[in-house]
C-alpha cells in the first residue's frame, strides 16, 4: 500500500512528535525532511569555519550521507538557523527534492514532516496536516529543550528567534512555509503531546477508513 501523511508547521509545534507517533501507530516509515537541511546546514557552517557557506550548501546537499543524518548535534539551536538558511536556497532544495519524493511513495506507507511537504514534495498526499501552536507556547517548549543541553539559554532570545526563523521561512522565494489549501489544520497550544497525537490519528484513520 502506498499512503502519504504530510505534516508540516512551524518550529516546536509538535510536528515532529505527532509524525513519528502518527508512523509508529500506522506502521508507516518516518522521515523529518527538517533533519536533511539541518544536516546540510551544519555542514555547511563548518565548512564557512562558522559561518554558514551558502555556495558550498548545494554541492553539500547532493552529497548528503546516511551518516551526516545521524550526528548529535542536529537538534542544537545552531543547527537549526543554518537549517533555515540554506533551506532559502532554491539549489538546495532542488537537491534534496528527489530523495524526500521517493520516500513519501515507497511501499508501505510513509510520513513525512517539515514545511513544504503538502505543497511542494508530496501535494498528492492522502492525508495534510499543518500544525501549529502560539509564538509564546513553541518558544516555552524550545526553551526547556534546549535548556538542558545549554543552562544559559535565555526565553526572550528563544522566542526571539523563533520568530525570526517563522519569518525568514513564511517569506523565503523558495518553498515558503505555508499551509496547503487541504491541509486540516490541528492547532497544539492548549493541548498534552498525547491529545494532539490522538487528533491527528484519528484525522488520518478517516481517510484510511
Amino acid at each position: 500500500m502506498k499512503f502519504t501523511v504530510a505534516i508540516d508547521g512551524p518550529a516546536a509545534a509538535g510536528k515532529g512528535t505527532i509524525s513519528r507517533a502518527v508512523a509508529e501507530k500506522f506502521g508507516f516509515a518516518h522521515l523529518d525532511s527538517g533533519l536533511l537541511y539541518r544536516a546540510v546546514g551544519v555542514k555547511a557552517l563548518e565548512f564557512g569555519h562558522g559561518t554558514v557557506d551558502l555556495v558550498a550548501a548545494e554541492e553539500i546537499a547532493k552529497r548528503l550521507s546516511a551518516q551526516d543524518l545521524a550526528r548529535d548535534d542536529l537538534r542544537t539551536a545552531m543547527a537549526g538557523q543554518a537549517a533555515s538558511k540554506v533551506a532559502a536556497l532554491p539549489e538546495v532544495r532542488q537537491a534534496l527534492l528527489d530523495f524526500q519524493k521517493d520516500f513519501s511513495r515507497r511501499e508501505g506507507g510513509a510520513v513525512i514532516d517539515g514545511r513544504d511537504i503538502g505543497t511542494v514534495i508530496c501535494p498528492d498526499a492522502e492525508v495534510k496536516l499543518f500544525v501549529t501552536a502560539s509564538d509564546e507556547v513553541r518558544a516555552m517548549r524550545r526553551f526547556e529543550e534546549l535548556k538542558k543541553v545549554d543552562s544559559d539559554t535565555k526565553y526572550e532570545q528563544v522566542l526571539t528567534d523563533l520568530r525570526a526563523r517563522d519569518a525568514r521561512d513564511a517569506s523565503r522565494d523558495a518553498s515558503p512555509m505555508v499551509a496547503a489549501d487541504d491541509a486540516l489544520l490541528l492547532d497544539t497550544t492548549k493541548l498534552t503531546i498525547d491529545a494532539a497525537v490522538a487528533e491527528a490519528v484519528a484525522l488520518i484513520s478517516k481517510r484510511i477508513g
